[in-house]
């Protein structure tokens, strides 16, 4: 899959949450392997902020982005709405301090995009494959989030208050593309009990009956009521019995859970490459949330390139005697086994390391070590099924070196390893030469890497 990004550019407008002011933001596209990035053009020297997790510099009702004094407020709506969207590279240029509240839901964001459209890109989308089970607890709260490998992304939320109007609820969304239809119009809400503080600590400042759900869940003394009304700057009103106040009802029974679900989606966006996982979340909230997506993100950064799924059981998409077809090589050099993965771009490779293989009688007959350049070799041949694979008549070609550069060995290969060799073309083919990046895996641990050139010549 290739990344995405938006077709043309859109606007959205309105007040926010916190600060109240009146703000516009305008979503662009951006280049390959560019990101999610927010510019301040309110600030001198329009200064840009990463959307990514070690960013986060507060999770106080909403996640807040920084760069030393400048923020960015109530980010997660809009990165949900990208995110669900499949969009990998976006900027988001803002003439105030955070994004705007709209309806306190993602539904603008994504009728904006499915009216934009999307642009396919030239670069490779990037997924972070979950391969083992990960979880981060909040010991204080109770709070949980933990993902399982799995084959999609899917997120599933359990949220739990201490209230009779909002009891525990539970969300789950199976299948990204159904974002729009059960996650992006469930909005905001805050409880009655709530609101005066936050105003007094300098939030919500843009909070009403249109951008919130507002949960009245215990009697409160009606001068009380008054004072709540004047402090948000609505009507005073008479509430007579517990319930939700709002003049929409609610979209579904369990509107909330499915915003908290809309949230961790949001705040998964800041790992800074698409997930194939499955998340589940109990009591989700900004700041387990931040956690979480700081633990995957330092991951993912401390990973050069990730080793990828091979199940000996699934069948070869090309097999020992379909390599034979592509090159020229054989006994005893030609070096791998089967193809797992090839598309026009990449190609995964397998070579099963033996004993038996004919350098270990002199590399070295007391410590059998698989040469490196011989992994390198092996790479290259992988590298000629991904060229050759795709011309007429591939028995009558060959590829050849030209040149190898940024050589990495990082750890023996000995007998008893499964090498998994994976390729990718740094630039498109041109006048027959390849530029190739590769890299050698044993397990999960890179062992090789090299950039190399190699010239598709027709044989004589």
């Amino acid at each position: 899959m290739n990344q995405l990004t938006l077709n043309a550019p859109f606007e959205v407008s309105g007040k926010g949450l916190h600060s109240g002011e009146y703000i516009k933001a305008t979503f662009k596209p951006a280049p390959d392997n560019h990101g999610y990035k927010f510019k301040r053009v309110d600030l001198a020297g329009e200064p840009v902020i990463d959307a990514v997790a070690e960013n986060v510099v507060d999770t106080t009702r909403g996640t807040v982005l920084g760069k030393g004094d400048v923020r960015v407020s109530t980010v997660e709506h809009a990165l949900a709405a990208l995110y669900a969207a499949g969009i990998d590279n976006c900027l988001i240029e803002l003439d105030g301090p955070e994004l705007p509240i709209l309806d306190g839901s993602a539904s603008e964001y994504v009728a904006k995009i499915e009216e934009t459209g999307l642009k396919e890109q030239a670069a490779d989308k990037d997924f972070y494959i979950i391969k083992e089970k990960t979880q981060i607890k909040d010991e204080t709260t109770g709070s949980t989030l933990t993902i399982y490998p799995d084959d999609g992304f899917s997120v599933e939320v359990m949220v739990e208050y201490n209230s009779q109007i909002l009891p525990n609820q539970f969300a789950v969304l199976d299948d990204l593309a159904e974002f729009k239809q059960e996650v992006a119009s469930a909005r905001t809400f805050v409880f009655v009990r709530e609101i005066e503080k936050l105003i007094e600590n300098g939030l919500i400042k843009g909070g009403d009956l249109n951008n919130a759900i507002v949960i009245y869940d215990e009697p409160v003394e009606q001068d009380k009521i008054d004072q709540i009304c004047d402090l948000v700057g609505v009507e005073r009103m008479h509430l007579s019995s517990l319930g939700y106040i709002n003049p929409v009802p609610l979209k579904w029974d369990n509107e909330p859970a499915r915003h908290k679900l809309m949230d961790v989606i949001g705040d998964l966006a800041l790992i800074g490459r698409p997930l194939k996982g499955r998340v589940v979340a109990v009591r989700p909230g900004h700041t387990i949330n931040s956690k979480f997506t700081r633990m995957v993100r330092k991951a993912v950064r401390h990973m050069d390139a990730q080793a990828p799924l091979y199940n000996p059981n699934l069948e070869p998409i090309i097999d020992i005697n379909g390599i034979k077809k592509l090159l020229p090589h054989r006994y005893p050099f030609l070096l791998i086994d089967k193809i797992i993965e090839i598309d026009k771009k990449h190609c995964v490779a397998v070579k099963n390391v033996t004993v038996n293989e004919p350098f270990f009688q002199g590399h070295f007959p007391q410590e059998p070590v698989m040469p490196g350049v011989l992994q390198v070799e092996a790479m290259a041949q992988a590298a000629g099924v991904l060229v050759l694979n795709f011309l007429e008549e591939p028995e009558k070609y060959s590829t050849y070196f030209l040149k190898i550069d940024n050589v990495k060995f990082r750890q023996k290969v000995v007998p008893g390893n499964t090498l998994l060799l994976s390729v990718s073309l740094m630039t498109e083919i041109r006048r027959g030469c390849a530029v190739v990046k590769g890299y050698a895996f044993v397990g999960e641990k890179i062992v090789c890497e090299a950039e190399f050139m190699a010239q598709i010549i027709k044989n004589k």
